[in-house]
């Protein structure tokens, strides 16, 4: 047998996006556990740093985090300090949720580690290569909506 096994299957863009978005969740999930948090954690801190004060339904909604899962991770980070769930202002039956300072602080630190872990991934990449990978990605995904509302 001269050809590798799954020759077919590897040569398929969605099997090697598949592989790299492994080795890319891989490699920020390990950076992240440094500072005690799991993916889902820092993902929650960001969005809550991004909406807040944020009802903890829209959180779950904004994130896809199903309400029962997003309780726990909530949970996690109410534990840790890291954010305070409190009645919504504007609608005492709902929890707001908001970021402690120390919640602030990690999330920086927790940015700059998984950017790192990126710079990782990329490092086979010229400068101008990731650029070009990432808007093709941007495209690629269906996110370009998204992303063009942050600049």
């Amino acid at each position: 047998m001269s050809e590798a096994p799954l020759a077919e299957i590897r040569s398929l863009p969605s099997w090697l996006l598949g592989r790299a978005a492994a080795r890319g969740r891989a490699l920020v999930a390990e950076a992240l556990a440094v500072h005690g948090l799991k993916m889902w954690h820092h993902v929650v801190l960001s969005a809550v740093r991004d909406l807040a004060p944020v009802a903890q339904a829209d959180l779950g909604r904004g994130v896809g985090l199903d309400p029962k899962d997003l309780v726990g991770v909530l949970d996690d980070l109410q534990s840790a300090g890291l954010v305070l769930r409190a009645p919504d202002p504007t609608d005492r039956r709902k929890n707001a949720v908001s970021l402690t300072a120390e919640g602030v602080r990690l999330l920086a630190r927790c940015e700059r580690a998984a950017r790192a872990a990126n710079d990782t991934l990329l490092e086979p990449l010229s400068a101008a290569e990731r650029e070009r990978f990432t808007e093709l990605l941007i495209r690629v995904s269906g996110t370009r909506e998204q992303s063009d509302t942050r600049e």
